[in-house]
């Protein structure tokens, strides 16, 4: 792949599987392992770039970025911190639109590297079980904390969330700062990228209208 190629790629956000890619050896090693492997090759990139690690600013900063990796920003890619997600029966036989809304979202380009911020808004129309509002916003963070693109993103959570509650209707919005914009290349400090996906009765116009009338309108 040429070097115009793979700029184009970055620059379009091209995704081309609603799973994240991962090598079918992916949790072999732990995390101690990694976060070692990582450090070890980030000290390589550190003098490349020039720097003195013999510094005391410098010296555990390979450390720290690879903890942070492993442990913080890319969690979301080990299946073993998937969050549980607790489902209860529909005892009052709520029917009507329950919205979840700006649920925050902290991701990373998978293009680049660079912090993916802003909301996500989900909604879904209860069928014979509702989930705990924690684990909605659990399961953003959990699919948020991989390298990401945005479209991946809202089709994850769109895909678990309407099968653990078997139900189609389902809806979800996200709206979110890239600083693969804002901080190189066009450098646009204020735009954001706006992504829905939805299935069942979201798929009719009015029932759509109806969730970002909510989102457009909030009260608190």
């Amino acid at each position: 792949m040429s070097k115009e190629q793979i700029e184009l790629i970055g620059d379009n956000h091209i995704s081309s599987n609603i799973e994240t890619p991962l090598l079918s050896n992916a949790f072999d090693k732990s995390d101690e392992e990694k976060i070692k492997n990582i450090q070890h090759h980030f000290s390589k990139i550190m003098e490349e770039l020039g720097l003195d690690l013999s510094d005391d600013s410098l010296s555990g900063t390979p450390y720290r970025f690879a903890k942070m990796y492993v442990k913080e920003l890319f969690y979301g890619l080990d299946p073993k911190n998937k969050p549980k997600l607790s489902i209860f029966d529909n005892k009052y036989g709520y029917q009507k639109m329950l919205v979840e809304q700006n649920i925050t979202i902290d991701s990373s380009c998978e293009h680049h590297f660079l912090p993916i911020t802003g909301y996500a808004h989900i909604a879904y129309i209860p069928n014979d079980k509702v989930i705990g509002l924690s684990k909605i916003n659990r399961l953003v963070d959990y699919y948020a904390h991989r390298p990401q693109v945005q479209e991946r993103l809202s089709l994850q959570i769109l895909k678990d969330l309407q099968d653990v509650l078997k139900t189609e209707d389902v809806i979800v919005m996200i709206c979110a700062k890239h600083m693969c914009v804002s901080s190189r290349g066009i450098k646009d400090k204020d735009s954001f990228t706006t992504t829905i996906e939805y299935g069942g009765c979201f798929e009719d116009k009015e029932k759509r209208n109806e969730f970002l009338s909510i989102i457009n309108n909030q009260t608190l």
